[in-house]
């Protein structure tokens, strides 16, 4: 178990010590970390080609109207102006989606969303490009936006798109409840003493926030193709998607990972893809497209909101009984991830808890809302929220410390979840929850720091006398990997030339870090500092999406299985040079050798010249579909975390500050301390924003805050300490290395945590996130235990 207090560095490994520098296990400087703190790092929106052209997109206004007409007449007599495109100029598939082809890449008859792309534009200049959008005419009839999920799950709704208002309805049904029950049914009579808590929970919607607008950079090919370099999380999808619109092959649609400004989720859907290939291939010339910060928020998808309603029956004892769950969240107008999304809400609705009993309807609807897909623990996020605020109340009923109550019901190996699957890997669920408990609280009392620390900072409002401590805990976990039956794998390539080993992999990197840790790898294969990572492009086979925290697991698996079997090819060839068996020889410390010390050749004389390359793909153990009562082994592992929140708040003013969030969290093994450190702070403070500050604010339909000062996130001022109690390390079986993703968990129980903080310091059951100041001063807003089931 590795323990990191707040300040103290990781350990890093100095030159000359005798460990190998970069080997798994120690921290190590990201190799892009000098040019991007200079400045001199070149993300997507600092790419050029001799003659680009700029690409703008034109967006509907509307969160639903009928298209009677579009003339573009006027842009395209603009001078400056080659092209101008419509739906109709698209040649392939007018559809795409990440897991439906439900969107298309210009609406013609409907548009479905505010910012709905209906066309778009090139030009020799980014402003005359903004002023030829303007002047596309497009004739609108404005239509009554469906924006309530209620009426969109509701079957007399009439659809709002050809494949229906749900996109998804899990029933699951595990124990011995009844198949064909409601959750909102009585209770049985069998539970008539249990002790029983009812709650419903609000999840607003929350934006990925990253720094770096969507950019892109698409450039036509004399073959009739297109390169297209482009920040994303998944290339190879991306390429399919692109290709089938374009309607050529996926060979001629090469794509190339440009510079990633952030990503969290938001880059795993198709945006301007497709709109700059197209202008590139009409006009001949390279196209270049950055979108500002307001077409970003309304040109990729967001957090899920989510209205739950949830019962929880215990025994006096703590131990529980039963959970019974109704979770209805709003997909926007199309389906993007929304099916997975809502399945990993729906198998992890109970939290880390033994749960004998449970029925639970997981739905996921169509809005003319913004889209909603992939974010930092997407499904698991708004569901921790709901469970946890349940098991605090669950302990104030039963008069038991909320500690306690969680221990008493903690997950462990073997356990079987709410889908029925055991768990066969590691779950130190219990001791996160000690180890994070553990910990000590922060010294002081509110604004003992000095005024600025109290709630409103530099204003300098609060009152002392006023001004309430609380201290919230929460417990979350999720699945790593893709689920329920999808084929995932990832692909990776080792080459060995002139004693240099260049690794190529088509994994995302988004500042996880994974070029570092590929760096490691190759280096603990090979023994060698003279690595290369190749830039990430389909020309090797795909790595999947850099989400579900699964690049260090499976790309990670795939790096280490190509450079092993390039080693292996290596000792095979040196081994023919000197008439020996393979097993004679060993590679180690970038040296080829003999064990009986005749044989010592550098990786360069080993290969007497011949280039070694080899190339593999890397599956995780299978999985299967969910079936009609939400049962089956549908994941593959899983990783928890603990957190504990510390917050004052200002009573009559509603404000917050989060002063400290300590957490323990599962990692399975530490590869580099202080990349895990990073995106534990990281996860951290995105959690914190959905808590207290972080909304995208919709109403009819329409986005009413697309921009950094509207739409509020943690700045410097706003982060807590963060103590980082434990890294709990039990080594996952079947996992490279015995390492877990690390990502998602900072997010997912970060948020609960600090939700329960402002509930305790309050006394107000406060039921909504983010939590607004007039939910605390006015007491406006929902409250756990009041509204109707959704």
């Amino acid at each position: 178990m590795t323990k990191l207090e707040p300040g103290a560095p990781a350990t890093v490994a100095p030159p000359g010590t005798g460990v190998r520098r970069g080997s798994i296990g120690t921290s190590r400087q990201r190799p892009d970390a000098g040019p991007k703190a200079k400045g001199e790092f070149a993300f997507s929106s600092d790419l050029w080609a001799e003659g680009a052209l700029w690409g703008k997109v034109v967006r509907s206004p509307h969160a639903s109207a009928r298209i009677r007409s579009i003339d573009a007449s006027r842009a395209r007599a603009l001078s400056g102006v080659k092209a101008v495109l419509l739906a109709s100029d698209v040649p392939g598939n007018p559809l795409f989606g990440l897991e439906l082809r439900d969107q298309p890449v210009f609406a013609s008859e409907v548009v479905r969303y505010m910012g709905e792309p209906v066309a778009a534009v090139a030009a020799d200049h980014p402003e005359i490009a903004r002023r030829a959008a303007e002047l596309v005419e497009v004739d609108y009839e404005p239509l009554a936006p469906l924006v309530e999920a209620e009426a969109a799950a509701d079957p007399a709704t009439e659809p709002m798109h050809p494949l229906g208002n749900v996109v998804r309805r899990i029933r699951l049904r595990h124990g011995g409840v009844d198949p064909a029950g409601d959750p909102r049914d009585p209770l049985p009579p069998s539970l008539a003493d249990a002790v029983s808590v009812e709650g419903v929970y609000e999840v607003g919607m929350q934006d990925q926030a990253f720094m770096g607008p969507e950019s892109g950079l698409a450039i036509p090919d004399d073959d009739g193709g297109v390169d297209l370099y482009i920040s994303t999380q998944w290339l190879h999808t991306d390429q399919e998607q692109v290709a089938d619109c374009l309607g050529l092959p996926p060979e001629k649609v090469r794509l190339h990972l440009a510079g990633v400004g952030g990503a969290f989720g938001a880059r795993e859907d198709v945006s301007l893809q497709v709109h700059i290939c197209l202008l590139a291939l009409r006009t001949g010339k390279p196209v270049k497209m950055v979108f500002s910060r307001e077409e970003s928020f309304l040109g990729h998808v967001h957090r899920h909101p989510a209205r739950m309603w949830y019962r929880h029956s215990a025994r006096r004892d703590g131990r529980l009984l039963r959970v019974d769950a109704r979770l209805l969240f709003d997909g926007g107008a199309y389906a993007s991830s929304s099916t997975a999304v809502i399945a990993n809400a729906t198998c992890f609705a109970a939290g880390p808890y033994r749960v004998p009993d449970a029925c639970v309807d997981g739905i996921v609807v169509r809005t003319n809302n913004p889209p909603c897909g992939a974010m930092r623990g997407f499904g698991a996020v708004q569901v921790c929220h709901a469970h946890e605020a349940q098991m605090d109340r669950l302990a104030a009923a039963l008069g038991m410390d909320p500690v306690e109550l969680r221990l008493r019901n903690a997950l462990a190996p073997g356990d079987e979840l709410l889908t029925g699957q055991r768990i066969t890997g590691t779950a130190p669920v219990a001791e996160v929850i000690r180890q994070c408990a553990a910990a000590p609280l922060p010294h002081g009392t509110p604004g003992a720091e000095g005024a600025l620390a109290f709630p409103g900072g530099a204003g300098r409002t609060a009152d002392p006398a006023r001004v309430r401590r609380g201290v919230g805990f929460a417990v979350g976990f999720k699945n790593l990997m893709y689920s329920e039956g999808f084929d995932d794998y990832s692909t990776a390539r080792c080459r060995i030339e002139h004693g240099v080993v260049t690794v190529s992999s088509a994994a995302a990197e988004v500042g996880q870090g994974f070029v570092t840790l590929v760096e490691q790898i190759a280096e603990d294969v090979f023994g060698t500092d003279k690595i290369i990572v190749a830039p990430a492009d389909t020309s090797v086979g795909s790595a999947g999406s850099t989400s579900a925290s699964r690049q260090t697991w499976m790309s990670g698996g795939a790096v280490d299985a190509a450079c092993r079997a390039a080693a292996a090819r290596l000792l095979e060839v040196a081994a023919a040079r000197h008439g020996l068996v393979p097993a004679a020889l060993e590679c180690a410390n970038g040296r080829v050798r003999s064990f009986d010390g005749a044989i010592d050749e550098s990786l360069e004389e080993a290969t007497g010249g011949e280039i070694i390359e080899e190339t593999a793909v890397f599956r995780h153990a299978p999985t299967a579909p969910l079936d009609e009562h939400g049962q089956g082994d549908a994941h593959v592992s899983f990783a928890f975390a603990a957190h504990r929140a510390v917050v004052d708040v200002d009573v009559d003013l509603g404000l917050v500050r989060v002063v400290e969030i300590a957490t323990a969290q599962d990692v399975g093994r530490v590869l580099n301390p202080i990349q895990v450190v990073g995106q534990i702070e990281g996860g951290i403070a995105q959690g914190v924003g959905l808590a207290v500050m972080e909304e995208i604010v919709v109403e009819g339909g329409l986005v009413k805050n697309a921009s950094f000062t509207d739409y509020l996130i943690p700045t410097a001022l706003d982060m807590p300490s963060v103590r980082i109690a434990a890294l709990v390390e039990e080594r996952e079986p079947g996992a490279p290395f015995g390492a877990k993703g690390v990502g998602e968990p900072p997010t997912i129980s970060s948020t609960a945590a600090v939700a329960a903080a402002v509930r305790a310091a309050t006394g107000l059951p406060l039921a909504r996130v983010p939590i607004r100041p007039e939910h605390i001063a006015l007491g406006a807003g929902p409250l756990a235990g009041e509204g109707s089931a959704p």
